[in-house]
């Protein structure tokens, strides 16, 4: 079968993906306002990601029997990459869509980008420019503005909404992953790491849906909860992946980086448009925070 870790595709293509890619990342995050717990967290999470790695696996099979001395040496990093990437950045989304918007979903994991930076700066001496630190600060403002609900006073009354602090963390967990990523030496192309990964997350998912299953919410069997888990594994999953990395292939780093800026505003568009959610007065300014915090503080990284 023929290889997939490195396709290329023309420049209009590339283009066209641009504007798809992320509708691709929002699509998950409509989804979990969408599902809001009627099939369970970690059952969504633990079934898309067994998906994907079941649809990688043909294409990297040979790769990662290859490079099995690398996985044993490295599982542990696997594991943590998997808990990072497919088990904390997934359920808690999953399970925030209860009682959260997709419009702060996606406005609260727009902070991500730029707390990579703010990581990579900490664990790692990456440079760091003032103006960055300024998108950093305003970045975190808004956000906080957002999950404030634009009520400062909440803070002392504790009035939080559960799914805006769930959201924080799959936002802080997948910021650690990207970090953690980059930053972990690997002989694997892209997509056969990923399915390392995937594996990872599956290994360390089982216990916590097995755990739901018996205990807590046992997984609707039906064709929906069959439909669901396929959409996040090829749209959210596959399809956002691959497409990021022909795009970055094709038009560069810097143009590919760009998305950052695109998802917040689809995952709010689209809450609106399909969801039929209320742009509040406290996400206009939340998005008057992120939008130029996040061009200030992902500037130098895009370069």
């Amino acid at each position: 079968m023929a290889s997939i870790g490195s396709p290329r595709i023309g420049r209009r293509t590339a283009l066209v993906l641009f504007f798809l890619i992320p509708l691709f990342f929002a699509s998950n995050m409509l989804v979990a306002r969408w599902n809001a717990g009627e099939i369970p967290s970690v059952a969504l999470a633990f079934g898309r990601w067994t998906l994907t790695f079941a649809i990688l696996l043909p294409f990297v099979a040979e790769r990662l029997w290859r490079g099995r001395d690398e996985i044993r040496a490295q599982w542990r990093t696997y594991l943590w990459l998997g808990f990072l990437g497919m088990g904390l950045c997934g359920a808690p989304v999953y399970a925030a869509g209860i009682s959260t918007t997709a419009m702060n979903i996606a406005l609260i994991y727009a902070v991500s980008p730029v707390l990579v930076v703010l990581i990579g700066w900490w664990r790692y001496g990456e440079p760091i420019a003032a103006r960055q630190i300024i998108g950093v600060a305003a970045c975190f403002a808004g956000m906080a503005w957002i999950v404030l609900r634009g009520e400062p006073a909440n803070v002392l009354r504790l009035a939080f909404v559960p799914g805006d602090l769930m959201v924080v963390v799959s936002m802080v967990a997948w910021s650690i992953y990207s970090v953690q990523l980059r930053h972990s030496p690997t002989r694997f192309d892209p997509t056969t790491r990923l399915a390392a990964i995937c594996a990872g997350g599956v290994l360390v998912t089982l216990p916590f849906y097995v755990g739901e299953f018996a205990l807590f919410a046992p997984t609707p069997l039906e064709w929906k909860t069959a439909g669901i888990v396929l959409f996040l594994a090829l749209v959210p999953g596959v399809g956002s992946y691959l497409s990021y990395s022909l795009i970055v292939a094709a038009l560069g780093p810097a143009t590919a980086s760009l998305i950052l800026y695109l998802t917040p505003l689809y995952g709010a568009g689209l809450g609106w448009l399909l969801l039929g959610e209320q742009l509040a007065g406290f996400h206009l300014v939340g998005l008057a925070l992120l939008m130029p915090g996040l061009w200030l503080g992902t500037r130098r990284q895009a370069k």
